[in-house]
């Protein structure tokens, strides 16, 4: 059997796509990790870049309070949640995009409204690697990460992703 790299589930040898997250394992044939930077993000799982609690709004929050959130924490994003479950994200990139100059006279108007919803997210047992795929393929500078059921447990963000590799690269002394 060969575990997936991404999702850690068994497949059986020379199959082409992992038969539970979909993900190719056609590296996986090749002879596995060149180095220890592929090792350890095949190996480690999202935990072990230590999720931040990211603020949270519901979806009734105003676009003022947001930006006004975002701003006075000087952060990137906003998770949107309704029962503690994940239901939208609103970015810097959603701010420019949506709002834009319009921005002052948006501000009463539900972040809902402008939100990017249903985000992607990742549960807490998936590898860094697919962290990594999903954050390119898709374009994200933050990723979500939930429990089995859901809720919100964290964000991780690209910069986490670099503090890792930089980490993983740097000799040990």
């Amino acid at each position: 059997m060969i575990d997936c790299p991404f999702c850690g589930a068994e497949n059986i040898p020379g199959i082409d796509d992992c038969e539970e997250c979909g993900q190719p394992l056609s590296h996986v044939h090749s002879g596995g990790p060149a180095n220890n930077v592929e090792r350890s993000l095949i190996k480690d799982r999202v935990t072990a870049l230590t999720p931040k609690q990211p603020c949270t709004v519901s979806p009734q929050a105003t676009v003022g309070e947001v930006l006004h959130q975002m701003a006075t924490n000087r952060i990137g994003c906003v998770m949107i949640v309704d029962g503690g479950k994940p239901v939208g994200i609103f970015s810097e990139r959603d701010a420019l995009m949506k709002l834009n100059t319009e921005a002052a006279a948006l501000c009463d108007h539900p972040i809902s409204e402008f939100m990017t919803a249903n985000p992607e997210t990742l549960q807490e047992s998936a590898k860094i690697a697919f962290a990594v795929q999903r954050m390119d393929v898709g374009g994200y500078r933050h990723l979500p990460i939930v429990s089995r059921d859901d809720q919100l447990q964290g964000i991780i963000s690209v910069r986490a992703i670099l503090n890792y590799l930089t980490d993983r690269m740097t000799p040990a002394n």
